[in-house]
């Protein structure tokens, strides 16, 4: 997967860990952060499997494979919140949860073990909402912030006012809410909560970096929101002829159409269905026959 390294930014007394590639996919943004008492990581990715700095504990921010690549290089105390602790435990839950053919799923599985070394934390423990590390002299506060998995948080370290969004990572792409865990409706309800947290800079896991002051940020997420926005109106220009819900997957709303691999078309079909039961909800579009709907 070539260079593993990384290279370091600065805020207050937060080291980002910047991965290879800016941190985009399969890399990614890790955090060090330095107390008088205790010193932690958060996302120890790929670009930590060899070289990481030492730590006392590590905080992720949810169980995808991205984030918690470099995970092997810690014998310390491991915490995720608990809407993701059984993934984080096991590699086999973490795959199950992704919900593949079976097919799809060795694939996936073979694809943790060996490029991103996933092996399973059974010691990791589980945090809440709330709850709070003291390092000494400096605090990190767990955010919750579901939607991209049920335990997606983010990490605001204080006195700096360092908030760490994670997976709200601004890119163009948009907001991931594909996976059976996902929710299209917390996902908006996260980014919500990120818009009221007044912080001089904000991290994303990937490509986008660290943003700086929160007019900055808020405009960078309304505009990551409005990928959201634009898939609906997708959909509800692809309905103004009746169309099944395979029609939709085929059609795609998330990847591009050169885009393959094993899940994308599980990914592709949860969020269809996510965006088309919010249509019918909304009366934007019907049931045509069992089969297919349209816009109204």
């Amino acid at each position: 997967m070539g260079d593993t390294g990384y290279t370091t930014a600065e805020y207050g007394g937060i080291t980002v860990l910047v991965g290879a590639g800016r941190g985009a996919y399969p890399y990614g943004n890790s955090l060090l952060v330095r107390g008088t008492a205790e010193t932690l990581v958060v996302d120890p990715s790929l670009s930590l499997v060899d070289g990481a700095p030492a730590a006392d504990l590590v905080l992720v921010s949810h169980a995808h494979e991205d984030h918690i690549a470099g995970l092997g290089s810690y014998d310390v105390p491991v915490h995720v919140h608990r809407g993701d602790l059984a993934a984080l435990r096991s590699r086999e839950a973490m795959v199950a949860g992704l919900g593949l053919p079976p097919d799809a799923a060795k694939e996936v599985d073979a694809a943790f073990r060996d490029q991103f070394h996933v092996r399973g934390r059974p010691d990791a423990l589980g945090f809440e909402d709330g709850t709070v590390f003291d390092l000494g002299g400096r605090t990190v506060t767990v955010v919750h912030l579901p939607g991209h998995t049920a335990g997606h948080c983010g990490f605001l370290v204080e006195p700096d006012g360092f908030l760490f969004v994670a997976d709200i990572d601004l890119t163009s792409f948009g907001p991931y809410y594909g996976d059976p865990g996902s929710s299209l409706a917390a996902f908006e309800a996260s980014m919500r909560r990120c818009r009221e947290i007044d912080a001089r800079w904000y991290g994303t896991s990937h490509q986008k970096g660290v943003v700086e002051g929160a007019e900055e940020f808020r405009r960078r997420l309304d505009a990551f929101a409005g990928v959201v926005r634009a898939r609906d109106a997708a959909l509800l220009a692809l309905l103004r002829e009746p169309r099944t819900v395979e029609e939709i997957v085929e059609h795609r709303l998330v990847y591009r159409p050169h885009v393959e691999a094993p899940h994308v078309r599980p990914v592709e079909r949860r969020t269809a269905v996510r965006h088309l039961d919010r249509l019918l909800n909304a009366g934007l579009a019907e049931r045509v026959d069992e089969n297919r709907f349209r816009a109204t």
